[in-house]
């Protein structure tokens, strides 16, 4: 089992204490999530989530700064997915990383939160990937779009209005009960359109289907 029934379990992976910090400050304020370790590099991130395994007590979420000394966000990302497949990462990093946003959101990471995000949007991008869906910081969807409008991936032609409309909100990072409440629809038919739309883009995830939402220019520059 991962983490606790109640209470959401967060491993923090940053090679500025300061940011740890300030980050275990956050989660000490909130109910019903917890920090159950830190760690400050990539290395020592997967000696600890060795250990919490050993113990039975796996976070359900990692927020994993992409750039760190002896192994990166990317590495660390890739070794996390290969061995704690049940564990959720959400990657934490600066604009000048952008160029490298891609490459971690394919690897399936439950989402991209920016530094200078807001509590709101980190507390979101925990409880989105402890629940396996996706959250995208949206000025991280303002960032990737520029330049990638011109040409839509001939691909979305190929979905209906209402996936059109599913494939915009999970750009937007939308969940799918948030996805449900915003067109109105039951969860379940939401659930069935993302599975219809995944299917038509040829998409594995849900973040290599926001990608292409960015790229194909259906996420506008206020983040809708």
């Amino acid at each position: 089992m991962t983490g606790d029934d109640r209470i959401l379990s967060v491993l923090i992976v940053d090679d500025h204490a300061m940011v740890r910090r300030g980050l275990l400050s956050f989660l000490d304020a909130l109910d019903d999530i917890s920090a159950v370790g830190e760690a400050e590099d990539g290395v020592q991130a997967l000696e600890v989530l060795r250990r919490l395994e050993r113990e039975e007590r796996l976070p359900n979420v990692v927020l994993l700064d992409l750039m760190m000394p002896r192994m990166d966000g990317v590495e660390t990302a890739k070794a996390i997915a290969t061995e704690f497949p049940s564990v959720r990462t959400v990657i934490l990093t600066g604009f000048s990383e952008l160029e490298r946003v891609e490459t971690v959101l394919e690897l399936g990471t439950a989402g991209y939160l920016l530094k200078d995000a807001g509590p709101a949007e980190v507390e979101a991008a925990i409880r989105a990937g402890a629940r396996d869906e996706l959250f995208i910081d949206p000025a991280l969807t303002r960032a990737l779009a520029p330049g990638s409008r011109a040409r839509r991936p001939d691909v979305l032609d190929t979905l209906s209005p209402r996936e059109r409309e599913v494939l915009t909100l999970i750009g937007q990072g939308l969940a799918n009960r948030e996805i449900a409440d915003r067109l109105r629809i039951s969860e379940r038919t939401a659930r069935t359109h993302v599975s219809a739309m995944l299917g038509k883009l040829g998409c594995a995830t849900r973040t290599q289907a926001a990608i292409l939402a960015v790229r194909g220019g259906l996420v506008d520059d206020n983040g809708g």
